[in-house]
Formats: C-alpha cells, structure tokens, sequence
C-alpha cells in the first residue's frame, strides 16, 4: 500500500513538474536569452528546472516555484557572465602582453638586431654600387649620397643633364634587379645617410 501511495505521489510530482516545464520554459527561456544570449539560454534554463526538480518537495505552490525558477536563472546568468568577463579580460590581457612581445622583439625596436641588419644593409648596398661602371657609379653617389642636382652633376663632369639622368636610370635599375628584396631597404639608407 505504501508502495502505491509512493508511486502515486512520484507521478503526481513528475506530471506537476512537466506542467510547470511546459508553461514556463518560453518564458525562462526568452528571459534567459535577454540575459545571456543565445549560445547559453537554453543551458541556462534546464540547469534552473533541474534545481527545481531537486528542490519539488520543498516548493508547493506554483507561483513559488515560478519565482525560484526566474531567480535561479537570473543566478546562473550572472555566474555566466562574471566568467565570460574574466576570460575576456584575461584573453585581452594576454593579447595585450603578447602584442607588447612582439613589438619588443621586432628587429626595427630592438637595437642589437637593427645594429647587425644596418650593418649587413650597408655592406650588401655598398657591395652593389660598386658593382656599377665607373662613371654610373659616380653620377649615382653623387645624386643620391651627396644629394647634388643633376644640373650640378654635369657640370662638375662635365656631361649632359640628360646624360646624368641616363646613368641614374642605369644605375637605379640594376640596384633594383640587384637588390630586389632589399629595395625598401636601399631606399631608408640612402635617405638616411
């Protein structure tokens, strides 16, 4: 008899809960949405009726269990939202931490290793003008080391303007093809001495 009494109240109890669920979960769940968005609502909202599940016997009347189960929801949604907070900050701190990394150990920051390529640079642009016929060499240091006009050039060579440009189109063309990963480069160091 007692056995019939039990299963009798543990029917009563899940046909009660299913009510409840059917009535209320639209509702829990469009709230839950509001506050945590979609990927977690409906998380969110089965955590909240398993809580009332656990707690049936200490809820009677259903405007009870509504305001526990809207308050539960509200609870796990700040716990959610605290933790996405704090994954956030700490993914932006680590950004943040690695951006600073980076910019330390880019080679244009960092003095020893902008030493060593300003050095390398130097050699590797030396190395090519020299590389030039004489006199296209000349003009070429001349214009862009000893930043001259070309007017002055070819007075002082006693050759034509119009020469002078010929010999820096040569000479600006073969350090192009010569020097092709380098052109930027070549560029900031003949601006830069």
């Amino acid at each position: 008899m007692q056995e019939e009494s039990s299963m009798n109240d543990r029917f009563q109890s899940e046909s009660k809960f299913r009510n409840v669920f059917r009535k209320y979960y639209p509702q829990a769940l469009f709230y839950a949405t509001r506050l945590v968005g979609n990927s977690d609502a409906e998380d969110v909202v089965q955590d909240a009726f398993i809580e009332v599940w656990k707690r049936k016997k200490e809820i009677v009347s259903e405007e009870y269990i509504r305001a526990f189960l809207f308050r539960t929801i509200y609870t796990y949604s700040l716990n959610i939202l605290k933790h996405r907070t704090i994954t956030q900050n700490y993914a932006e701190s680590m950004q943040a931490i690695n951006i600073k990394k980076a910019e330390y150990y880019r080679p244009e920051n960092n003095d020893a290793i902008k030493l060593i390529e300003n050095i390398e640079l130097h050699n590797e642009i030396k190395i090519a003008i020299n590389e030039l016929p004489n006199k296209c060499r000349q003009v070429f240091i001349m214009s862009y080391i000893h930043e001259m006009k070309n007017k002055e050039i070819a007075d002082i060579l006693n050759i034509s303007v119009k020469t002078v440009e010929v010999h820096i189109y040569k000479a600006l063309k073969y350090l192009r093809k010569r020097l092709d990963y380098l052109i930027l480069l070549l560029f900031t160091f003949i601006l830069n001495q």
